[in-house]
């Protein structure tokens, strides 16, 4: 990974990533980033027409990603990001990332369960066409 550089912040310099570093970096789209910025789950710093990521910005990805990975809507994902407050230790958000991850879990154990019965019936259904075949080639 390689940074733009730095650029100066409110409270000094601040590490910056360029849009295509992070697209490259994270294996995405430059336009899965600009619609991650249109929904306000990254806010980059513009000068011009360059858009530049702070740390924060790397780290929301990375939070993005995994929840996308994971099956969580953008939505969910947008409020558990929302929650982020290191004053209270993040309590808020750890509460429902704990609930939101519990209800995910839940439905991957229901999606597994159906997917595990629909193995079992195509497995059935391709012994029973075996089974024909072989006796009509008998024949």
């Amino acid at each position: 990974m390689t940074n733009v550089g730095q650029i100066p912040a409110a409270d000094g310099i601040e590490t910056v990533y360029r849009i295509g570093e992070l697209a490259a970096e994270f294996d995405v789209t430059l336009r899965a980033l600009r619609f991650y910025e249109d929904k306000n789950l990254l806010q980059p710093r513009r000068v011009g027409n360059t858009r530049f990521y702070s740390r924060r910005d790397r780290a929301r990805l990375a939070l993005i990603l995994m929840g996308k990975r994971l099956g969580f809507s953008l939505q969910d994902i947008a409020e558990i990001l929302a929650l982020y407050d290191p004053a209270d230790g993040n309590r808020r958000q750890l509460r429902l990332a704990a609930e939101k991850g519990g209800e995910q879990l839940e439905r991957l154990h229901r999606e597994r369960a159906d997917i595990d019965a629909a193995i079992g019936e195509l497995q059935t259904m391709l012994t029973d066409i075996e089974r024909q075949l072989s006796a009509a080639d008998a024949r």
